[in-house]
């Protein structure tokens, strides 16, 4: 059986590292917002090429934490619209809706799952103050398009990052660096993972940063002065070490989840399997690789019956959730039918070659 991730075999070079740094956390005493925290907040801004990183408790809190950051600084107000990706993974609506902001369903395009600017342009009114794209599957919007429709309208333009680290147009923008301010997760299965909740936001925006850092520590510029109502969404040193040690092997890790996409795209040839858009430089990072096929049902019981381990990203669009039962009367065909056709296959940087081989064959012969 090759299993869809394997987290074990991920974590394992880092084992001797990790439990240093756990020696080391104990040592100093420092668990909340400490130096571990800090050095890894400049690493991450480094790598991202932004001015500031704030290091939070997870992806979706990030996001939160930039819409109420951006209400802080009354940029936006209460009932505000934001366009958002009708495909896209559900916490990138409820941060939205938790901001006490206004969802704008935007369909994908049929060329790719990313927010179509056609129909995004269509649903834009005087209502609508920002766009939140999604790097969805680790593949970068089109940044150029977007930044001149975003600047046009007036919007703030607004990356949900969680699955693109790292990724690069080739114009060299960077996720994290193309909007207003982004927000990552660092998930345990992301492709830079902790082992637990994390996340950062990243922004060049210093009056941002500062209330950010604000609104994440129960609304303190300073210590026991509370001057917003804000939450508890800080990131843990012990998490902050983990990161800084898998932050120094990502671009290599990036490489290789890189080299197995492209060696699914070219390997790849059935008729039955429509596979994702793989442009030429790196702005896909590959944080999942994503097959479309007619016959799910099927597809997928062939695939557990060959010993291919899949999942499906998304079974469910948020519009039809039970929790987004405000929005089930849209009709979003292009979102729905993605929702309906897209499947998994493995792809992590442990990933041997043989397994890759076998995968190919696999698919190949459906």
């Amino acid at each position: 059986m090759i299993p869809f991730y394997d987290i074990k075999a991920e974590n394992k070079p880092y084992a001797a590292q990790f439990a240093k740094e756990l020696t080391l956390c104990m040592e100093h005493g420092q668990f909340i917002l400490g130096d571990a925290v800090k050095d890894f907040e400049m690493q991450y801004a480094a790598f991202c090429g932004t001015k500031h990183c704030v290091g939070v408790s997870n992806g979706l809190d990030a996001l939160r934490l930039i819409f109420e950051g951006y209400k802080e600084l009354g940029v936006l107000q209460e009932g505000d619209a934001v366009l958002v990706p009708a495909h896209t993974y559900i916490a990138s609506i409820l941060a939205v809706i938790q901001s006490g902001l206004k969802p704008v369903f935007v369909e994908p395009e049929l060329s790719s799952f990313g927010m179509d600017i056609l129909e995004a342009k269509q649903v834009t009114t005087s209502l609508v103050k920002a766009c939140l794209i999604v790097h969805l599957y680790g593949s970068l919007v089109n940044v150029e398009l977007f930044q001149k429709f975003a600047k046009n309208n007036k919007l703030l333009l607004i990356e949900d990052a969680a699955q693109a680290h790292g990724a690069i147009d080739a114009s060299g923008q960077k996720a994290g660096a193309i909007g207003n301010a982004a927000a990552f997760s660092f998930y345990p299965t992301k492709n830079i993972g902790a082992l637990g909740d994390a996340g950062a936001v990243t922004t060049n925006n210093t009056d941002l940063n500062n209330a950010i850092r604000s609104i994440q520590n129960y609304g303190a510029a300073k210590k026991h002065q509370h001057d917003t109502l804000g939450f508890n969404m800080r990131l843990d040193n012990l998490q902050a070490r983990f990161l800084s040690v898998k932050l120094k092997d990502y671009p290599e890790a990036m490489k290789r989840r890189i080299q197995i996409a492209h060696g699914y795209s070219s390997s790849i040839k059935n008729p039955k399997i429509t596979l994702p858009v793989h442009p030429n430089d790196d702005s896909h990072v590959f944080h999942l690789y994503v097959v479309r096929v007619g016959d799910r049902k099927g597809f997928v019981k062939y695939l557990n019956e060959e010993g291919i381990g899949n999942l499906i990203h998304y079974p469910i669009p948020p519009h039809k959730q039970k929790a987004l039962s405000a929005f089930t009367n849209l009709t979003l065909p292009i979102t729905e039918k993605y929702h309906e056709t897209v499947v998994s296959i493995p792809l992590y940087p442990s990933l041997s070659d043989e397994s890759i081989q076998r995968i190919i064959e696999v698919l190949n012969a459906y």
